[in-house]
C-alpha cells in the first residue's frame, strides 16, 4: 500500500486545518466558501425518484439501465447541441472525480506515456497520472505541447479554479491539433450550465468537431448543477471507440452506479426547471460576494463561468487565507490548483444565503 500512496502528493486540504479552527472561532461563526460542496437541497423530484426506486435488491449494471442512457443522450442532444448520439457514445460514472483520478490506468497508460492538463487545474488530474506512473505536465496553450508520447490531453472549460471559459474557437483549434497528432482528448465540463459572463461550449458540439466524436469525449456531473454530489453521479460522452473498452474494464471492477440513483438522474437529467432555480441562487450569491470582495479591495480574473470566484489581493494566497479566516470566512488557497495561483484564493458561491450574507458584512 505505501508504494501505491507514495506516488502522491500531500493531500492539501489538511493544509487549511488550522485555518479552518481560526475561521469557525468567529462569534458568528464560520462562513466556509473552502471546498464548493453544495448546500441546498436536493430537488423533490429526484428525491421522489430515489425514492421510488429503493427497493432495488438486484444488482446494476455498470452501463446503466436503457431509461438513463436515454436521458443522457436526450441531454447531451437538447443541451450540448450534440447530434446522433446513441448509447453506445454514453457511459454512466461513479462521480468524475473517481473518473479522473483512474482514467489514466484504464486506458492502460503508465511509465513514459505523459498526461497534460492546465497549468491552473483541478489537483486530481495529476493524482491520476501519479497513479498510472506516467509523466504530467501543464500548459497554457494544449498546441505549444510536444505531442511525441502525450497519450492524454485534459481540457477544462468552464474551469476549476479560474472560472474561465474557452472559445468555441479555441475548442475547436485544440480538437483539430489533438486529432492531427492521436492524441486522446477528454473535455471536463463539469460546470458547462454554470456561465455568467460566458456562454460554455461542448466538444461535442458540431461546430467544434465537425461532425464526429473521434477521440474525444467529454466529462459531465451532477452534483452542481442538480445538487447530487451526496449521490455521486457522472457520465461521460464521446467516442465509442474510448468507451466501449472503458465499459469492459468498469465491468469487471464493479464500478456501477447505484440502482436508485441512476432512477435519480434519470429525473434529474429530463427537468431543467430545478437547474434554472439552483443558477438563480447562485447567480445572486456571485454578485453579492463578487461586489463585497471588490469593495474590500481584490481584484477578480476571468470567473466568467462555474461556482467560484479567482480573487487576489497581490500577496501570497496563504497570508489572504489567514486575512479571511480572521473575519471568519474560510477559502481555498490559489497554489492548491498550481504554483501560477500562489497569489490567488478561491472563493466558492457554495454556501446557504445566511452565510453569504454573513461574509458580505464581514467583508
Amino acid at each position: 500500500m505505501s508504494a501505491v500512496s507514495d506516488r502522491l502528493p500531500a493531500f492539501p486540504w489538511d493544509k487549511l486545518t488550522p485555518f479552518k479552527a481560526t475561521a469557525a472561532a468567529h462569534p458568528d461563526g464560520i462562513v466556509d466558501l473552502s471546498v464548493g460542496t453544495p448546500v441546498d437541497p436536493v430537488p423533490e423530484l429526484i428525491q421522489k425518484a430515489l425514492v421510488d426506486a429503493a427497493d432495488s435488491p438486484g444488482y446494476p449494471t455498470v452501463w446503466g439501465t436503457p431509461e438513463l442512457r436515454d436521458a443522457i443522450t436526450g441531454w447531451v442532444e437538447r443541451r450540448l447541441g450534440a447530434r446522433d448520439v446513441t448509447h453506445r457514445h454514453v457511459l454512466p460514472i461513479v462521480g468524475s472525480k473517481e473518473l479522473v483520478a483512474w482514467l489514466p490506468t484504464q486506458l492502460g497508460l503508465g511509465p513514459g506515456d505523459r498526461v497534460a492538463y492546465p497549468r491552473l487545474a483541478y489537483p486530481t488530474y495529476e493524482v491520476g497520472a501519479r497513479l498510472a506512473r506516467a509523466e504530467y505536465e501543464v500548459y497554457d496553450d494544449p498546441t505549444e505541447l510536444d505531442p511525441e508520447g502525450l497519450k492524454l490531453l485534459w481540457l477544462n472549460s468552464p474551469s476549476n479554479p479560474t472560472g474561465k471559459v474557452l472559445s468555441k474557437a479555441d475548442l475547436t483549434r485544440i480538437v483539430a491539433w489533438a486529432r492531427e497528432h492521436g492524441i486522446l482528448l477528454f473535455s471536463d465540463e463539469c460546470y458547462l450550465e454554470l456561465g455568467w459572463e460566458a456562454d460554455p461550449v461542448s466538444v461535442l458540439h458540431p461546430d467544434v468537431n465537425g461532425g464526429s466524436y473521434d477521440g474525444i469525449v467529454s466529462v459531465h456531473s451532477l452534483s452542481k448543477r442538480s445538487n447530487l454530489a451526496g449521490y455521486r453521479a457522472a457520465f461521460l460522452a464521446g467516442d465509442p471507440a474510448v468507451l466501449s473498452p472503458l465499459l469492459e474494464i468498469r465491468k469487471h471492477g464493479g464500478m456501477m452506479t447505484s440502482a436508485p440513483t441512476q432512477a435519480a438522474v434519470v429525473a434529474a437529467l429530463s427537468d431543467d426547471d430545478h437547474v434554472r432555480v439552483q443558477r438563480e441562487r447562485y447567480a445572486s450569491r456571485r454578485a453579492l460576494l463578487r461586489e463585497a470582495l471588490l469593495s474590500h479591495g481584490f481584484r477578480i480574473e476571468h470567473s466568467e463561468a462555474s461556482l467560484y470566484l479567482w480573487a487576489t489581493r497581490g500577496e501570497s494566497c496563504w497570508d489572504t487565507v489567514a486575512h479571511l479566516a480572521q473575519r471568519g470566512i474560510l477559502v481555498a488557497p490559489g497554489d492548491f490548483y498550481g504554483s501560477a495561483g500562489a497569489e490567488f484564493v478561491r472563493v466558492a458561491l457554495t454556501a446557504t444565503d445566511e452565510r453569504i450574507a454573513a461574509a458580505v458584512r464581514r467583508l
